[in-house]
């Protein structure tokens, strides 16, 4: 950790000239709207509506509390450290390359909210542009000026995308996208990848990286045999025979669900060749990928040109966000034009798109080229250290895209599914455990990335390599003990 509680900002603030000042919390549950905190709450003047933890600022007392209020006190499954141990920290504030928990304690942060914040926590062009537009309201139900320049931009920098559509997740795009594609084809089967993740969309749950992999799961309870009956799951890097029964062929350019593994020469090209050979469409999840390999994302480079291209992350500046793009004709089989439906009342949201426009507006060609330059100083640096300390792991980078792969009997080159399982889970959480305690927050799962952005200036990587270093030898020592 690289400060303590005493760091943590004060319960009051001065409010910004010309703006309303903060409701104290007296006032926020006056209305009898919002159920009032525990005393200590209102007594460090938290504001229920903006509760920050001031008045309990414990990580174990705020867990457990969320485990009586939401399944397993969280809302997304990995963050509950099942797979690495102990309990989560819990997130007050955040800013630039750094995450502060509700005690106060600051760590330096590889998760950024795995990829969705690219240049920052908290970066000023981004609140800057969320609080302008949250002036103006935050969902009309109507269309936008802004919801239009947002799918300009990215048709802009991906030119497959000739149309694109807003919705509200990754998960919401790739599902649309196997709808579109079924639409379209008038087919039924759909061929994904092992290991490939693409959301919690039930007839592609089966094999999932990330996650899926993490929890120990082979899919998930609840899917019907019917919902997975036209799903074909092939292995990852391998070009498989297609039919003229399958729509789509759906992966990811990069698998960054099971750490990260590049594509094989020639993998790419051939599910391209295959899709066109049978009359299929090829459909790129670039919900990790996209404006992080390239300007124009993995089909930049690698120079493969998909049918439909997925979007999320970093398109929404950490807002929820996802899209859908490709070529005119394709795309005008959506509704109102065609007959896939699609609809959502919050699709396009004001406050999304402002934000994503705001760091698309970031990534200039020069920042892509600086963040590749960063993410190999991490995963050379990283290396080194854990090679110096005895700890078994290597550092895989595909563009600004880091993996880990841990223990010595770990597959070496990784590229499929069955190799990324061979990584050393046990000793991946040992490494979690002590990078947390040396104030480096780290994925809480051996299938996840590491995001590099631009708050990573090289003081931040420096002190990475030297937690890693540290913490490496402590992950040695507590492997050897058993």
């Amino acid at each position: 950790m690289i400060d303590d509680p005493t760091d943590a900002p004060s319960a009051t603030t001065s409010p910004t000239p010309g703006t309303a000042p903060a409701p104290t919390a007296a006032a926020a549950t006056a209305t009898g709207r919002i159920a009032p905190c525990a005393p200590a709450c209102a007594a460090a003047g938290c504001v229920p509506t903006l509760c920050v933890g001031l008045g309990v600022p414990s990580n174990s007392e705020l867990f457990e509390r969320s485990r009586r209020a939401i399944p397993g006190g969280v809302n997304s499954s990995i963050r509950a450290f099942r797979s690495v141990g102990g309990e989560p920290y819990v997130v007050a504030r955040a800013e630039g390359a750094t995450i502060t928990d509700v005690e106060g304690r600051t760590f330096l942060d590889l998760v950024q909210s795995y990829g969705a914040v690219i240049v920052g926590h908290a970066h000023p062009a981004i609140t800057a542009a969320v609080a302008a537009a949250a002036a103006d309201g935050t969902s009309y139900g109507a269309p936008t000026p802004r919801e239009m320049k947002l799918a300009e931009a990215i048709s802009e920098r991906v030119p497959s995308c000739e149309r694109v559509r807003l919705m509200n997740s990754g998960t919401e795009a790739t599902s649309t996208s196997i709808r579109l594609a079924r639409g379209v084809t008038g087919r039924d089967r759909v061929v994904k990848f092992a290991g490939n993740f693409h959301g919690a969309t039930d007839a592609l749950l089966v094999e999932g990286g990330s996650g899926i992999a993490t929890l120990g799961l082979p899919g998930t309870a609840g899917v019907p045999r019917a919902a997975v009956a036209d799903t074909i799951v092939a292995p990852y890097n391998q070009v498989p025979e297609l039919t003229d029964e399958v729509a789509a062929v759906i992966v990811e350019p990069v698998a960054a669900n099971m750490g990260v593994v590049a594509p094989v020469a020639g993998f790419l090209e051939g599910l391209r060749t295959e899709c066109d050979r049978v009359g299929a469409l090829l459909i790129f999840d670039e919900v990790i990928t996209g404006f992080r390999l390239a300007p124009g994302g993995a089909q930049e480079r690698y120079d493969v040109v998909p049918d439909i291209t997925c979007f999320g992350k970093v398109i929404g500046g950490g807002l929820p966000i996802g899209a859908i793009g490709g070529r005119a004709e394709i795309m005008d089989h959506l509704s109102p034009l065609g007959p896939v439906f699609h609809a959502g009342t919050l699709s396009g949201n004001p406050l999304a798109t402002a934000a994503g426009l705001a760091v698309l507006d970031q990534l200039t060609a020069d920042v892509s080229i600086e963040l590749l330059a960063r993410a190999r100083h991490l995963a050379a640096t990283m290396r080194d250290a854990c090679a110096s300390a005895g700890f078994a792991a290597r550092f895989e980078v595909v563009g600004s895209l880091v993996g880990i792969v841990c223990g010595e009997g770990a597959a070496d080159p990784v590229r499929d599914f069955d190799d990324a399982r061979t990584t050393d889970e046990d000793a991946y959480a040992a490494f979690f455990r002590a990078m947390l305690d040396e104030g480096v927050a780290l994925a809480p799962g051996a299938y996840e990335a590491l995001f590099v952005g631009l708050a990573h200036t090289d003081e931040v990587l420096d002190a990475i390599a030297a937690a890693t270093e540290r913490a490496a030898r402590v992950a040695v020592a507590e492997l050897e003990r058993g």
